[in-house]
């Protein structure tokens, strides 16, 4: 077995003793460590290379300053780490530094153990870059642009009834969680139907006071209120032949709920403060947040609108349930930030991937999209480390270090059941809720209201066995996937429900799974 390369670190500064008692502190953890007296020399070092895995540089020397090497050092090698030195800690200094791409810096005098701990977290992020140097985007953006991303069996469901829906002039309600894209749906119904040469106009119910809501959908009179000064067009009559989307329908007051009725009912509005009816032909899509169905029985929505609204529904899953499509969409965002200039970042390390599909994305696809434009602009390299996440996702990443649930497997085909193994089969300290036992305890006498676990290690070695059995027809994956199933079916009394729960799936996905396997419900 080769053994592993010794970290090399440059010490870049025009003080001897400066370097030499740096280097010492370095070499007492066994770096490599090289000096160079000056910007220059320390600049001509990293283009003649190979390149350090670290460089510590002094701000002020003589020559060329500390921040004009920076800008030398990362023009010619954009990936490497950089940790500036200063005995001026000045805001100005600090803005700098991270501005040209540093990593870090460090004032002087240096504290031994904080400067062993900086180039400790900084040979760690160089190591993150380095694997994520094999990264491959797993989607071509440009074939997104719908700018709905996932491969998912719920999202393909989605995709399958966006198509249905578009023959026709059928309203629609979206329903979901804030995030979730549910503009994005419909504009890609309103894009792919008959209507596309048509207007598309989205209302954000909840943004406009109710006052002034009817004046906005439906336009206004001149005079017809304080402030109406003039003749106003309401959304409708310009989205006439068109598509009109009606988002967070369920804080529109009754009384405007009256109108959108009169709408759908008879394609014709009235302006506010006039007279004359007016006929439009418009599509309506709706979208809501709410359970309508509550608001109903609470007298708080309108029955007969809701059932006009909601005759075609399309249901957006959050993030959360669809961890696999995580990835697909970083890639989309990272290739359009790039495509548009707002970013160079390109790649995501393996580790800080597996935190962003370990965490549970409250705000949905919205939330991820932010969180990787403000990931992409702090990176200093040319990929997104775990250490450029924001702390709340760092602290769930590492906290599920120990142990971590297994990402919902939509569909539960075989390979999807194995995937989710998979897909942690890297942490050795990993634990994987997958309802399977732990140890040689006996299954069903486990307490039922903890998750029953199986370790990394027995999932691979359950594989491995089951690999060796040459008599078995069954795939591999089947045979994982049934066991899995048998066994939380037996320690759960054959409850379906809680079984789907535990699992991460449906409880129609779960019926269907069990019929399909052949297996005998006790």
């Amino acid at each position: 077995m080769s053994e592993a390369k010794v970290p090399s670190i440059l010490v870049i500064d025009d003080d001897a003793e400066v370097r030499y008692s740096l280097g010492r502190v370095l070499s007492s953890k066994k770096y490599q460590v090289q000096e160079a007296g000056s910007g220059e020399a320390g600049v001509a070092a990293v283009k003649k290379g190979p390149a350090p895995d670290l460089i510590f540089l002094d701000v002020r020397m003589g020559g060329m300053s500390g921040i004009e090497a920076l800008q030398h050092i990362r023009a010619a090698n954009p990936r490497q780490l950089v940790i500036l030195m200063t005995a001026f800690g000045t805001a100005q200094t600090a803005i700098e530094a991270m501005k040209y791409g540093a990593f870090d810096y460090i004032m002087k005098p240096f504290d031994p153990a904080k400067v062993l701990a900086l180039a400790e977290n900084a040979l760690k992020a160089h190591a993150d870059m380095r694997s994520a140097g094999d990264y491959k985007p797993t989607i071509n953006a440009d074939d997104y642009r719908e700018g709905i991303v996932g491969a998912s069996p719920v999202m393909q469901d989605v995709f399958k009834v966006i198509g249905q829906v578009t023959a026709s002039d059928v309203t629609v309600m979206i329903t979901g969680e804030s995030g979730t894209g549910k503009e994005l749906v419909a504009r890609s119904i309103w894009k792919h139907s008959h209507r596309a040469k048509g207007n598309f106009i989205a209302v954000n119910c909840a943004a406009i006071p109710d006052n002034l809501i009817e004046s906005e959908l439906f336009g206004h009179e001149k005079g017809s209120f304080t402030g109406a000064t003039n003749q106003r067009i309401g959304k409708f009559e310009l989205c006439d032949r068109g598509t009109i989307f009606l988002d967070e329908i369920g804080d529109m007051a009754l009384a405007t709920q009256t109108k959108i009725l009169r709408v759908l009912q008879q394609g014709e509005i009235q302006r506010v403060g006039g007279t004359d009816t007016i006929k439009v032909d418009v599509r309506i899509i709706a979208a809501t947040n709410k359970d309508l169905e509550s608001m109903v029985k609470a007298k708080t929505f309108r029955e007969d609108l809701y059932y006009r609204l909601n005759v075609v529904r399309i249901k957006m899953p959050p993030l959360r349930e669809r961890r696999e499509d995580i990835p697909q969409i970083v890639d989309f965002c990272l290739q359009n930030l790039v495509k548009q200039k707002k970013a160079r970042v390109s790649k995501v390390a393996p580790e800080a991937m597996a935190y962003l599909c370990r965490y549970d994305w409250p705000g949905n696809v919205r939330e991820l999209e932010n969180l990787v434009y403000r990931s992409a602009v702090i990176a200093q390299g040319d990929a997104i480390l775990v250490k450029d996440l924001p702390p709340e996702v760092q602290a769930l990443g590492a906290a599920s270090q120990g142990v971590m649930s297994v990402p919902p497997v939509s569909g539960a085909g075989p390979a999807a059941a194995v995937n989710a193994v998979a897909a942690v089969a890297t942490e050795p300290a990993a634990v994987v809720a997958l309802g399977a036992p732990a140890g040689d305890q006996d299954f069903a006498a486990q307490t039922k209201s903890e998750p029953a676990v199986l370790t990394v290690s027995q999932a691979l070695d359950f594989l491995h066995k089951e690999l060796t059995k040459d008599t078995e027809t069954e795939p591999v994956l089947e045979r994982l996937e049934r066991e899995m199933i048998v066994r939380t079916l037996k320690a759960l009394d054959g409850n379906l429900a809680r079984t789907a729960e535990r699992l991460g799936m449906t409880r129609a996905t779960l019926r269907k799974r069990v019929d399909e396997l052949g297996l005998q419900q006790g």
